[in-house]
């Protein structure tokens, strides 16, 4: 089936979905979760067969852990649809309105999008939280995830399809369109009129070719090179604490940090513990000459190294005179995710989180916050780095658009 096809047997289901009650929708989802749980030996044996497949290929042990799934990672998935069902019903929502001194009613209203299109890479994950969160908004989705995930992706999808359709719901609001050819992702970026809005996820060459590329609205997604920065008054056991999990608790997903900026006033204290920790986690660190001085297991960074989203066990490291100067080279280096700053002034903390320009900046707190299941979203949609409509983590509101009802008895206009 074309991508032409599958986006008008989108569009017929959306027109279901965009009326349908929340309890349709709820069921829906609690349908979809049970079955992902009743039937996850087959998906993880699809899943294993892509996983033996990267690692045959060569496929970096950082894409390997992205697109691996286990039991404990199904639950997950399947528990995050039942947050998405006990979640608030977005659809319908009066966003503001009023009555007009000429008696006209005005409301403004969330409603779906309507049609969904997902371009996104390795995760299979993504394809549960993606349909879930669209059937929650009142969107039917066209996922189109890699070729490196194609089994795992069938089978959970085929899951999904057959728990609409138990819960008496449109099977085509879940569809996931051909990876094995690039035709599909050009089809799908110029389905304008059937796909209203497209949200790649991924690296920076799929979000760069997705914007510059479709002539259907794109929410971009960016890379996250993201920074922590351990101001002069920082309480060092915390912000040690804070690196390492920013950086080791998971390195291949895009609110890890990437970069260290240390003010130079708690660079003796700091800086030999932390690469010590660091190194004792496996972690490789690009340093500045500053931060080399500390340890001759750092290797020289470039400049290069300042813009890169590793995704892997590897650091940027440099030293800075001032907090200033701080900010100055999250300007020009950060991708617009998520900064973060350790510190014990208020001052400080205030003037970081008003000057750096982010989706997301955290005072005192990891980087690996910044997602939707953390911050009380159920599953994220991904992390919008643009300012137009949405930033940041992409929930349930972020996949409506509005529209204005108004109602008179009759007002004509002068």
């Amino acid at each position: 089936m074309s991508v032409i096809e599958q986006a008008s047997r989108a569009r017929a289901a959306a027109q279901v979905l965009a009326t349908a009650s929340r309890r349709a929708k709820d069921a829906g989802l609690a349908a979809m979760a049970d079955a992902l749980a009743a039937r996850t030996p087959e998906i993880l044996e699809a899943n294993g067969l892509d996983v033996a497949a990267a690692r045959e290929q060569g496929t970096p042990e950082s894409t390997v852990d992205r697109l691996a799934l286990n039991a404990s990672r199904l639950a997950g998935m399947a528990d995050g649809l039942r947050q998405i069902a006990g979640l608030p019903d977005p659809v319908g929502e009066v966003v503001r309105g009023g009555t007009l001194p000429n008696g006209l009613q005005v409301r403004q209203l969330r409603v779906p999008f309507g049609v969904v299109g997902i371009i996104y890479e390795a995760r299979p994950n993504v394809t549960a939280d993606a349909a879930g969160l669209t059937l929650k908004s009142g969107n039917a989705v066209l996922l189109r995830g890699s070729g490196s995930a194609a089994r795992s992706n069938a089978a959970i999808v085929a899951v999904l399809r057959d728990a609409l359709v138990a819960a008496g719901l449109p099977a085509d609001a879940v569809q996931l369109v051909d990876s094995t050819t690039r035709d599909s992702v050009k089809e799908l970026m110029r389905a304008r009129r059937l796909v209203d809005v497209l949200i790649p996820r991924g690296g920076a060459s799929l979000i760069r070719t997705v914007v510059e590329e479709s002539s259907v609205p794109v929410i971009e997604t960016g890379v996250g090179n993201c920074h922590i920065y351990v101001d002069e008054s920082a309480d060092l056991d915390m912000a040690l604490t804070i690196l390492l999990n920013a950086k080791v608790q998971r390195p291949s997903v895009c609110n890890a940090a990437e970069s260290l900026l240390v003010h130079a006033a708690v660079a003796d204290a700091f800086l030999p513990a932390a690469l010590a920790a660091l190194r004792e986690h496996g972690v490789t660190v690009h340093g500045s000459p500053e931060v080399a001085a500390y340890s001759g297991d750092v290797v020289p960074a470039t400049e290069e190294d300042w813009g890169t989203e590793y995704l892997a066990l590897e650091l940027s490291a440099r030293v800075v005179p001032s907090l200033d100067e701080a900010v100055a080279h999250i300007r020009r280096h950060g991708s617009g995710h998520s900064e973060a700053i350790i510190t014990a002034s208020l001052p400080a903390a205030n003037r970081f989180t008003a000057q750096v320009d982010a989706a997301a900046v955290l005072v005192n707190a990891s980087t690996r916050f910044v997602d939707g299941g953390e911050l009380g979203f159920g599953a994220e949609i991904g992390i919008s780095t643009q300012k137009l409509h949405a930033r940041g983590p992409m929930g349930l509101p972020e996949l409506t658009s509005t529209k204005y009802v108004i109602t008179g008895e009759g007002q004509i206009r002068a």
